[in-house]
């Protein structure tokens, strides 16, 4: 019988040894494969490397950002150098954009520049890589889990393609994990793996390839060592179990959990649950969630699904954030969970919501029109001879502070974008905004 140690003593782990060495043997992303795509298309050797494009891979961790990085590197022929963000500094990218250079000039080697965790990079360290990319020194292969919108600058943004990966299918997970256990780059053989035990690998994995692979590496490992001498150890879904660490089964801040969970947060806050909404936030929380994250989300809620039914409700979720910025955890969870019930219990309206969003639409239809001559500035020298501000009524000027007057262009007149709900204080808005509009229009 293989021992447990002789399948694991001395090598690299499983995840690391299964990675494929061409895009052929790529699991999933298929959006990103087909055929002319910028991705296949650098890892053509045959393609000329002047003009090559760098590109970000944003997506969950295990769906194959560095994977993709590598294999390109390794069709195309071209120079892989990788670099860390977590550990990488501004020297590192100096040093990596001068050895390119130099090889580029001796050798007409092109050198792809694969950066891992590109988010976690400053600004002016992002900004250090912006001569390499626009000289074309390297092709960057930068890679993210976070929106690269919010993490990453806009110069380097608009020099690189964007390219999003999505979590592997249960499909694709069992694809890795038959392979790993038959490749001679894998486990060879050495185990079977009982159905029951592909199942809950493939499960616990949650579109993550790494995860997978893992699982069944220590998974094998336990089933070696209880194995009988001159049979071959079949892993079941108890050895699963009791290879896999807790910390598997938890959410995780930067995967597609992170992303299942907070929406489940903000959808139990906008059907008025606050049990189910504490029930979300303290999952992010014991899971390390980044307060400020939780905090912002808050405010969103606040403004889009809580609205002016309650203006109290966008104060509060300020002052939460302020709260868990100035004091910071485990103490903010305290003010997170009062602004989580709050805006869970209070009355709910999205009208000013979709009035903005309705009349961005209306803009971007190119309908705004002209601005009435009688609200134009009329203080600059010869904007009372064009007609600026004539007519104009001072609303100050009147008993209750609105006189009949139009203010929106002639194109749009009478076009309603914020119409208020029946609930909480817009029921007292809706009133008062009735007889404003019947004034205006000189009813």
């Amino acid at each position: 019988m293989t021992s447990a140690a002789a399948l694991l003593s001395g090598q690299t782990p499983l995840a690391v040894r299964m990675r494929p060495v061409s895009l052929e043997e790529v699991a999933g992303q298929k959006h990103l494969l087909r055929a002319g795509s910028p991705i296949v298309a650098l890892a053509d050797p045959a393609a000329s490397s002047p003009g090559a494009v760098s590109i970000i891979l944003w997506g969950p961790p295990g769906t194959g950002k560095t994977t993709l990085a590598q294999a390109i590197a390794r069709s195309s022929g071209r120079r892989f150098v990788e670099l860390s963000a977590i550990t990488a500094g501004v020297k590192d990218v100096r040093e990596v954009m001068q050895e390119a250079i130099t090889q580029r000039d001796l050798y007409g080697q092109t050198t792809i520049l694969f950066l891992d965790e590109i988010h976690r990079f400053t600004k002016a360290q992002q900004d250090a890589l912006l001569p390499g990319v626009e000289n074309g020194w390297v092709i960057l292969i930068a890679a993210t889990t976070e929106n690269p919108s919010f993490s990453v600058i806009s110069p380097l943004l608009s020099r690189s393609l964007l390219l999003t990966l999505q979590p592997l299918t249960d499909d694709d997970i069992g694809v890795l994990v038959d392979r790993a256990v038959a490749d001679a780059r894998g486990l060879n053989g050495a185990v079977s793996l009982a159905d029951d035990a592909r199942a809950a690998l493939i499960r616990l994995a949650s579109g993550d390839a790494r995860r997978a692979l893992t699982g069944l590496e220590a998974a094998a490992a336990v089933a070696m060592s209880q194995g009988q001498e001159g049979e071959t150890p079949a892993v079941s879904a108890d050895d699963v179990a009791q290879a896999v660490d807790k910390a598997l089964l938890r959410y995780d801040r930067q995967g597609d959990e992170h992303y299942d969970v907070i929406s489940a947060f903000i959808k139990s806050i906008r059907g008025s649950d606050p049990d189910a909404a504490l029930h979300y936030l303290a999952r992010m929380i014991e899971a390390g969630e980044d307060p400020r994250f939780i905090a912002r989300r808050l405010v969103i809620s606040a403004s889009e699904d809580v609205g002016l039914a309650d203006p109290q409700a966008l104060s509060i979720a300020v002052a939460a954030a302020d709260a868990v910025a100035f004091i910071g955890m485990p103490e903010g969870r305290i003010p997170l969970a009062e602004a989580t019930v709050y805006l869970a219990t209070t009355a709910k309206s999205n009208a000013a919501y979709t009035g903005i969003d309705a009349a961005i639409a209306d803009i971007r239809a190119g309908g705004f029109g002209r601005v009435p001559l009688h609200l134009r500035d009329a203080h600059y020298p010869g904007a009372k001879r064009l007609g600026h501000g004539r007519g104009y009524v001072y609303p100050h000027d009147s008993e209750f502070g609105i006189l009949p007057q139009q203010y929106l262009p002639d194109e749009l007149q009478g076009r309603r974008y914020y119409e208020p709900k029946n609930l909480g204080a817009e029921r007292d808005i809706s009133a008062r905004l009735e007889r404003i509009r019947r004034i205006l229009d000189g009813r």
